[in-house]
């Protein structure tokens, strides 16, 4: 039977906590969905261990392998093979709380009677503590920058239609290059599209010693033109001055990484990425001397 939602997980080498969300798939009340999983390379037992998952069938699970692209090359692959009309990203460090798939099924008939690109939800530490704050119950509909302008913190569970999804480009590869921001797909979205917002926890997070919430500086330095895209794009929206001006410095500070000046020539606010030349050169300066 044809499931609704996809849950698909990015992994590389995470066979050690990769059980964990698969039990908690198990406990769903709810079993309207299937899981995604895309191996970015592992070299550890993943490819065995998600074997004999499926071997027991008590839920449907598609693998795939892939040649390590990063985070983003697993995004560019699980939208490229979803089936669904629905689907959400659960890293394979976190799980899902037990009702997460019944939350997601219950506002379904909201989203289909709308334009909305798709839900956002929250995410909760192992404690049941939200990770930042929740959305105000009296805004129903919004984009996801629109939360954080007005003063809603704290990571935020995405789930999309999957024909959104496929309306914009794939995330970039950069050779030599392993990360892409996420955000800059839903950053696309918010152009055209508002989400339905929820206060329901979809997603219990763990950030782990080597994941890139505690690894951004050296992201910053390891990805430059990574980064270089999303602040391009940064730039081309409109936000604060200030937003715009701390763009143009993280864009001078990528340029200085990958030494391609010609990132700095597509601005489309040269002015401004002129005058924050010199700032931008004292923070590539900073991340290098915080990552040496």
């Amino acid at each position: 039977m044809k499931k609704t939602i996809t849950v698909f997980t990015p992994t590389f080498n995470r066979a050690y906590c990769l059980g964990q969300l698969y039990q908690s798939l198990l406990r769903q009340t709810a079993s309207d969905f299937c899981w995604l999983i895309v191996d970015d390379g592992s070299s550890d037992t993943t490819k065995d261990l998600v074997a004999g998952w499926i071997a027991e069938q008590k839920i449907p699970i598609t693998y795939l392998y892939q040649t390590n692209q990063g985070m983003h090359g697993a995004h560019n692959t699980a939208y490229a093979h979803i089936e669904t009309p629905y689907n959400v990203c659960i890293d394979s460090d976190d799980y899902m709380p037990d009702d997460a798939i019944a939350q997601i099924l219950a506002h379904l008939p909201q989203l289909e009677a709308s334009d909305c690109a798709g839900m956002i939800g929250l995410d909760c530490d192992p404690q049941g503590k939200l990770i930042g704050t929740a959305i105000p119950e009296h805004w129903e509909r919004g984009t996801l920058n629109d939360l954080y302008r007005k003063g809603v913190i704290g990571d935020k569970k995405v789930v999309l239609k999957t024909q959104v999804a496929r309306q914009f480009s794939p995330y970039p590869i950069y050779p030599g290059e392993k990360l892409v921001p996420l955000g800059t797909l839903y950053l696309q979205i918010d152009q055209h599209y508002t989400w339905l917002y929820t206060n329901a926890i979809l997603c219990v997070v763990e950030y782990q010693p080597d994941g890139s919430s505690n690894t951004i500086l050296k992201q910053y330095k390891v990805s430059p033109r990574g980064f270089g895209h999303a602040r391009l794009l940064r730039l081309r929206y409109p936000d604060s001055l200030a937003n715009h001006f701390k763009q143009a410095m993280h864009l001078v500070s990528s340029a200085l990484f990958s030494r391609d000046f010609s990132l700095l020539t597509k601005s489309s606010r040269p002015i401004l990425t002129f005058l924050a030349f010199l700032p931008g050169c004292a923070l590539h300066a900073y991340i290098r001397f915080k990552t040496r």
